[in-house]
């Protein structure tokens, strides 16, 4: 599974990647955790607000920083 944080590096950006991190841990999940912070690559997912979640090329969420229990019921 390949996970992607899309941000500048912002406080939430960072947020987002450790709660990411948490649940694919906990989950057991075989990952790949990408941080992407170019803003044309960014665009290119049609985010327009940061930080965002990508799951295997899929937009899961924008804009804000989900749960742990939140985001494990994103990958699971």
């Amino acid at each position: 599974m390949k996970i992607q944080i899309l941000g500048t590096g912002c406080p939430k950006c960072t947020q987002l990647a450790e709660v990411a991190e948490t649940a694919a841990r906990e989950l057991a999940l075989d990952y790949e955790l990408v941080k992407v912070t170019d803003l044309k690559e960014i665009v290119s997912f049609g985010v327009m607000t940061t930080p965002a979640l990508v799951v295997d090329g899929q937009v899961k969420v924008a804009g804000k920083v989900p749960s742990v229990a939140e985001l494990k019921g994103m990958l699971s």
